[in-house]
């Protein structure tokens, strides 16, 4: 089977006459969005203009992104991809105009787009004046932006020394998977070495962007710095802390999982480095195994989940295997039409299945959306996991009744062991994040005062589960750096997705119309979807249902555990 992905039917090559096309068409449709806008031009007029370009621009982007993170390379795709960030800073100093353009329209008007303008609505509520907004929008690229390139080149250069071996601190923190723990421990005391090395300008980075966050949310009137996250996600406040309340809940159960898993490894407690420390024994899973599996265990219940994975592996969507200079991970991106991207760096594992499936749930998500205009095919952070965790634990399940003892304990493990990362250790990321945002409104914060932070976060989360704690996690993870409040839609996506998962189990018609759900994921805010579909988001109850469904896995892995 053929491992890397077909492009071609998008374009030929960046030199094509289809590519040229494309790329001035695109600029045309910028000035098309901006002459409609200065004579206030009809409603409908507008919304096809704008539909227009995000139509235009998701090939153009999706082409040149696969080619440069497939071989990074190559530097005739990394500087188009330039240019097109110039070009679409075109399109953003346009949308404060077009904000207030749409917030003044009547929502009954805009048809199936009734949400842009309703959340428009909002929006122009915290606007600062226009120029403000086109200013803050060009200075973010050498303010917030420059801070986080800072914190990715530095972090991407940082080296540690294990048993006198330098080595890239992914690679570093990759030994935290190895069985030996002695191995494990010795990447953790390194790691916290090397992080210690480059504080200063971290903490630098980490108060330059949440300062500037902090100063815009503050000009714009927002009540506090969650805010913006909460209308950005379209969810209710009340809806998060409904969830949050059902976190606080699930955490003993965690630390159940967290005791089982250190008397499995022969420890009254888990250390920081045992987090990832593989329990049983797996087997190799070739890719053929993978394309034959995955296809055939989500017919089960999603048949048409399925069918986009069959399509995925027959167009060649996907650029499968790891190589040097192709980035590292997995994404999935929508290329237009209602097909998708995908990259992955596949080795012979289950934990490689599971990405992989995980992944095409995005694609068919991709499939369901195919129909909807272009502007509402924005699908936020909090339902975009949706279709992915639904694909991922119908392929964990349907692997568990098949695996030996040893490779079924290897899988359940990785199953728990990441949720607990969404639930357990995103929460502590989310206090984290709160405080820091706090405090910052005052001043800036020191490296010493991030980890006190860390550690205080860490312990409210884990409790007397963890034996140690990592107080350099602020340093660690980049989305503290690219984003504000990153954290949090992941659990959302999670716990809404096993949620839908339990709702599909228990009706079988609700599977029927799963596909629905998710084609309107970009119509309506988060709270109307689930109302559609009998889900109460501001109900501790729903969230409790998700939970559910990792309570069975807790106990599941008890019973295998107990002697």
């Amino acid at each position: 089977m053929e491992t890397t992905w077909d492009l071609t039917p998008l374009f030929p090559g960046l030199e094509s006459p289809e590519f040229q096309r494309a790329w001035e068409g695109l600029k045309g449709r910028i000035g098309e969005l901006k002459g409609l806008l200065e004579r206030e031009a009809p409603l409908a007029e507008v919304l096809a203009a704008l539909d227009a370009f995000l139509e235009e621009a998701t090939p153009l982007r999706a082409y040149l992104y696969a080619r440069y993170s497939a071989d990074t390379r190559d530097e005739a795709a990394l500087a188009k991809l330039s240019e097109l960030e110039v070009l679409f800073l075109d399109f953003q100093r346009l949308r404060p105009r077009l904000t207030r353009y749409l917030a003044l329209k009547d929502p009954e008007e805009a048809g199936p787009h009734r949400l842009l303008v309703e959340e428009a609505k909002e929006e122009a509520l915290h606007m600062m004046p226009e120029g403000e907004e086109v200013l803050a929008a060009e200075l973010s690229l050498s303010g917030r932006a420059a801070w986080d390139k800072l914190h990715e080149s530095l972090t991407s250069q940082i080296t540690a020394v294990v048993d006198g071996e330098e080595m890239p601190i992914t690679k570093v923190r990759n030994l935290y998977f190895h069985p030996e723990e002695e191995v494990r421990k010795k990447a953790y005391e390194a790691e916290l070495k090397a992080w210690e090395a480059h504080e200063v300008p971290l903490a630098f980075a980490l108060n330059g962007v949440k300062g500037e966050a902090s100063v815009l949310n503050r000009k714009r009137g927002y009540r506090d710095d969650l805010e913006p996250t909460l209308l950005q996600n379209r969810i209710t406040r009340k809806a998060l802390q409904a969830m949050q309340e059902a976190v606080g809940e699930s955490l003993p159960l965690f630390r159940r999982y967290f005791l089982l898993k250190a008397r499995a490894l022969g420890k009254e407690r888990l250390d920081w480095w045992d987090l990832f420390a593989p329990l049983g024994r797996g087997r190799r899973w070739s890719l053929e195994e993978a394309r034959a599996f995955i296809p055939a265990k989500l017919a089960l219940l999603v048949p048409k989940a399925a069918q986009v994975a069959e399509m995925a592996f027959q167009e060649r969507w996907m650029d499968l295997l790891p190589r040097k200079g192709k980035v590292g991970g997995a994404y999935c991106m929508a290329r237009g039409g209602g097909k998708s991207l995908i990259l992955a760096n596949y080795e012979e594992s289950f934990e490689s299945v599971s990405t992989l499936a995980h992944e095409l749930g995005h694609a068919y998500h991709n499939f369901a959306l195919k129909e909807a205009p272009a502007s509402l095919r924005r699908v936020p952070m909090t339902l975009a996991e949706t279709a992915s965790i639904m694909n991922e634990t119908l392929v964990v399940e349907a692997a568990l009744k098949e695996a030996s003892p040893e490779e079924g304990l290897l899988i359940l493990d990785a199953y728990l062991q990441g949720a607990a990362q969404v639930v357990v250790d995103i929460h502590s990321r989310f206090l984290f994040e709160s405080w820091v945002f706090q405090r910052r409104k005052a001043r800036e914060l020191s490296p010493r005062e991030f980890k006190e932070l860390m550690l205080k976060a860490q312990e409210e989360a884990y409790g007397e589960a963890l034996a140690t704690r990592h107080p350099y996690m602020w340093a660690v993870k980049r989305h503290y750096y690219g984003a504000d409040f990153y954290n949090y839609p992941y659990t959302f996506g999670l716990l809404f997705g096993l949620a839908v998962y339990q709702a599909a189990k228990e009706d079988p018609g609700f599977a029927e119309r799963y596909e629905a759900l998710l084609a309107e994921s970009g119509r309506y805010r988060a709270k109307e979807l689930a109302l559609r579909f009998g889900f109460d988001l501001e109900s501790v109850d729903f969230w409790r249902r998700g939970i559910g469904v990792l309570e069975e896995k807790v106990a599941q892995l008890e019973r295998m555990t107990s002697p």
